[in-house]
């Protein structure tokens, strides 16, 4: 439930200006000393549902509207001259909620309409008639009610975009930071890999050249040392891969795909559909997913093909690549910072993400992205 500036629920203070609106009203209708006939009865009815509607004006202003400015005219009508104040309550809701030219119209409507309900109620003179509707519902009431309302829905919005561009700098500077922290991991660690590395090295060459066994925990300590600077490499060559190099795109993939072919990967490429533009971070996105569903394919899965399919549709850039590995659905590996990593920027785009094993064997990582074709 909503609150207010205070602490308080809004559908409380909603329905405490309702029922101090629709209170105002009904004494105000006593004060004419009405008598008690039927017509009168409706009267009082429509002065207390007129304020009483307005305890919904924040779910359905506009409905509310209507509502309040048939309320005054039809106790208008029925002899009670009051103005109309919860119609002007409702019409700024209406115009703080944005419906501005509704709002015009239904007030260019019951400045026509009061009159003839005056006239209705028994007033044969016209100009006492207009009178009557003026008291009711005073043109500088109305655009005072109205200007309230845009004023306050602007400063919502300013308020709304201060908010959002706040939000928008600080995960900025937080990724400018995690950036920062991650590339001087990545330097501390390459250095002490790569001591561990030549170390390890040393040892095996120096057993090797005196005719001694080398002990399998070294041969492993120098494979590991290996795998780790191969790792370490191409999570710097991703790292460094920001604004101060070309973005790459939906026109790269083609190099991705020609690059695994050199690694001995039979892969291909099939572009389906009406070529169209896309934006700028689905372009981007299209090629994170291949270049790492590739990279994962070269390194993890033992595969000797691979296929990478981009379908373009009208409203979403489809992409799924396939391989025929040694994954199985019972032995689905668990999930690495690689494949984190594409679910992240594929959801932060609306879009929809499945990598899992195929049941021919082999893995699978498919993605479709929204595509604004307006935008």
């Amino acid at each position: 439930m909503s609150t207010g500036r205070f602490g308080v629920p809004a559908g409380v203070t909603d329905w405490a200006i309702a029922v101090g609106v629709a209170a105002a009203l009904l004494v105000t209708g006593l004060s004419g000393q009405h008598s008690a006939t039927g017509l009168d009865l409706l009267g009082y009815a429509l002065l207390a549902a007129g304020g009483l509607a307005l305890a919904a004006r924040r779910r359905a202003p506009v409905p509310v509207l209507a509502v309040t400015g048939l309320c005054a005219a039809g106790y208008q009508a029925a002899g009670f001259d009051v103005p109309a104040v919860a119609y002007l309550f409702a019409v700024y809701a209406a115009v703080r909620a944005g419906h501005r030219t509704v709002t015009v119209a239904a007030s260019v409507a019951m400045l026509a309409v009061l009159p003839i309900a005056a006239l209705a109620s028994g007033l044969h003179d016209t100009g006492e008639a207009f009178a009557q509707a003026r008291g009711a519902l005073e043109l500088a009431w109305l655009v005072a009610a109205g200007a309230a309302g845009e004023a306050l829905r602007q400063a919502e919005r300013r308020a709304d975009e201060a908010e959002r561009t706040r939000e928008e700098t600080a995960r900025r500077r937080a990724d400018e930071e995690r950036l920062h922290i991650a590339r001087e991991l990545h330097d501390s660690l390459t250095h002490q890999i790569s001591i561990i590395k030549v170390q390890a090295e040393v040892a095996v060459h120096v057993a090797r050249k005196r005719g001694e066994p080398v002990p399998e925990a070294l041969l492993a300590i120098q494979e590991a040392g290996r795998e780790a600077t191969r790792e370490l490499r191409a999570t710097l060559e991703a790292l460094r891969d920001d604004d101060t190099s070309p973005p790459r795109g939906l026109d790269d993939v083609a190099e991705l795909v020609e690059r695994a072919r050199t690694t001995g990967l039979d892969a291909t490429l099939t572009i389906g559909g009406q070529r169209h533009d896309v934006p700028a971070a689905v372009d981007r996105t299209v090629y994170r997913i291949v270049q790492e569903s590739l990279t994962n394919v070269a390194r993890h899965a033992a595969a000797a093909t691979a296929s990478v399919r981009i379908d373009y549709r009208p409203d979403a850039l489809a992409v799924r690549i396939d391989d025929d590995g040694r994954a199985t659905p019972d032995t689905a590996p668990p999930p690495g910072v690689g494949l984190l990593g594409m679910r992240e920027r594929v959801t932060a785009l609306g879009g929809r993400l499945r990598a899992a094993p195929r049941e021919e064997g082999g893995f699978t990582v498919q993605a479709e992205l929204p595509v604004d074709r307006m935008s």
